[in-house]
């Protein structure tokens, strides 16, 4: 599938009738609307209510608080609604996709498509009608959820991107659906595919063209075991974590739209470990204020009641920028992000504070949780606007008691104060992408040293390994998010450090709860106090894999483990 129109071509233009250009645009963005509820409206048999409130993502973006009222205000400058559309969708791509959080990454897909949509009504276009056969593969450039929503139910049987990755929300969407999905394929030729037969293999990320009856064969069988598998997991659900010796282990999820939140509960999720408050911060043209804050924050909290909601504060600067509030700095990961960014502009902290501690009245199943923390001092601070924003809910006739307060631990400065930090806290929570990230002086997403980043360096073990033993020492709790904490292998040595709870993305929730069912807290102990005494990564991983084969549990860690000929 090709995008509907491309705004990489579209020149700059003057006009002078700018009313009659504005009300061009306004009909573009009504027809976009339009096909959004439409396609919502056509998935939703497949989907759950709360799944479809990804496109209200997108008709969020449509608004007149967001990219809609932005391109409105460069043709008010004398731009054609076509160069004011590219510039905007183009300001909001390069900042996202700059992002380092791979979910907020993602929503650069998001904008480009709507983009591209807008351009194709702005142009006159309209795409012709497709003819999808049985076990249709869908295969472009970039897929889009919207796209799911132009299959007839019934006929989509795989998914295939060049660009993408498990955090974009046709992702999501497919994994809600069942569809297998290969996102980030660079060297597929996808425009010279059309018609051929094809195997795609979502658990590798691999994609086989034109297969032998052989292969075919092999993968019958792999479909008819995943199929028995993925009942033994849904069975597992209403189930606690808890090991074959007794030891209770609460798994949580990372949410950032109300629809994660259904996806979690789906799979038996035990509370929230980390929801990421920057997403309607970044998708609005201005700071939102309290009620709009309160208002999403309450949705958020009421969906999981009465189960803990652990809400990050504002999370901004580094590789997450505000279009309305530009942050620029020649080394923005080292520099002004995170708290140090909010207590820096109190104002916005309170707000947001103030939004939280209301949204929270009548449930009570509120945590705060405070990023890029690096030293007792920025903590002392925080804790006095906190206290302060309590005050003044209270004084307004809300009736909220103080929620649990924690640190982030995702600098080594942190780690090294972890007793300090935990006296003055409810709990804390590592961090893991992060902390791997500075541990390691490693850019994930650079390429060139991609390689290097490994949560299972024996530095970062070992920097685990203090957290949790410090802030047990203050009898504190420690939780961990991060893909590390979703990695079923590396979840049973977490389990053994003694970390308190593992929060991570809900796909994987299942699998780590089966994984953590199978394997005994003293035989995780002993695994752990082997793997403690090597000093290279790759030589961990395999003593962790050769353990986990040994114990017959490899089947989990790797499905459809086809050797093709």
């Amino acid at each position: 599938m090709l995008p509907p129109a491309d705004l990489d071509v579209v020149p700059d233009k003057s006009i002078t009738d700018i009313p009659a250009e504005i009300a061009l645009f306004k009909t573009a963005l009504e027809g976009v609307r339009n096909d959004m509820r439409a396609v919502s409206k056509k998935l939703a048999t497949q989907l759950r209510p709360e799944e479809q409130a990804l496109f209200d993502v997108y008709l969020m973006m449509l608004d007149d608080a967001s990219l809609g009222s932005e391109v409105k205000n460069v043709i008010k400058t004398g731009q054609w609604a076509q160069g004011a559309l590219r510039q905007v969708v183009s300001d909001h791509v390069n900042r996202f996709e700059l992002m380092d959080d791979d979910y907020l990454r993602e929503r650069a897909s998001d904008v480009r498509d709507l983009g591209r949509r807008l351009l194709a009504y702005l142009q006159h276009d309209r795409q012709q009608t497709m003819v999808y056969p049985d076990h249709t593969i869908l295969v472009s450039e970039e897929l889009t959820a919207t796209m799911l929503g132009e299959v007839p139910e019934g006929k989509l049987a795989g998914l295939v991107s060049v660009l993408g990755s498990g955090n974009s929300h046709v992702a999501i969407l497919a994994r809600a659906m069942g569809i297998p999905t290969v996102m980030g394929l660079v060297d597929l030729p996808y425009s010279r595919v059309d018609g051929i037969q094809m195997i795609v293999d979502g658990y590798h990320g691999e994609v086989y063209t034109n297969p032998s009856d052989v292969l075919r064969k092999q993968y019958a069988e792999v479909v008819e075991e995943e199929r028995q598998l993925s009942q033994g997991l849904d069975a597992l659900r209403e189930l606690p974590c808890i090991t074959p010796d007794g030891h209770r282990m609460p798994l949580w999820v990372n949410t950032g739209l109300l629809a994660d939140v259904a996806r979690a509960q789906q799979r038996g999720a035990e509370g929230v470990g980390l929801y990421r408050t920057e997403v309607p911060f970044m998708i609005n043209q201005r700071f939102p204020s309290e009620k709009e804050q309160l208002a999403i924050y309450r949705e958020q909290l009421a969906a999981f009641h009465p189960q803990p909601v652990t809400m990050r504060s504002l999370d901004i600067g580094g590789d997450k920028s505000l279009s309305y509030f530009p942050i620029k700095e020649d080394n923005p990961f080292l520099g002004w992000r995170g708290i140090r960014v909010t207590l820096d502009h109190p104002e916005i902290f309170l707000v947001q504070a103030r939004a939280m501690l209301k949204a929270s009245e009548g449930l009570n199943n509120l945590r705060i949780l405070l990023p890029m923390i690096s030293g007792t001092h920025e903590l002392e601070e925080a804790l006095h606007l906190l206290h302060r924003a309590w005050g003044e809910v209270r004084d307004e006739g809300t009736d909220v008691p103080m929620p649990p307060i924690g640190v982030m631990i995702e600098i080594p400065a942190a780690v090294y104060q972890t007793k300090e930090l935990a006296r003055q806290v409810d709990f804390l929570s590592v961090g893991s992408n992060d902390l791997t990230q500075y541990l390691l002086a490693v850019d994930r997403n650079n390429p060139r040293v991609a390689d290097l980043y490994d949560y299972l360096h024996p530095a970062v073990l070992q920097a685990l390994q203090s957290v949790v033993r410090d802030a047990h020492a203050e009898g504190k709790p420690v939780s961990i998010c991060g893909e590390m904490a979703g990695d079923p292998a590396a979840a049973i040595l977490l389990m053994a450090m003694g970390f308190d709870s593992l929060s991570m993305n809900a796909t994987n929730l299942p699998k780590v709860k089966w994984m953590l069912r199978q394997v005994s807290l003293s035989r995780a102990k002993e695994l752990l106090a082997e793997v403690m005494t090597i000093d290279n990564p790759q030589v961990i991983r395999s003593t962790v894999q050769l353990a986990l084969k040994n114990m017959g549990l490899t089947r989990m860690m790797n499905p459809a483990a086809i050797k093709p000929y």
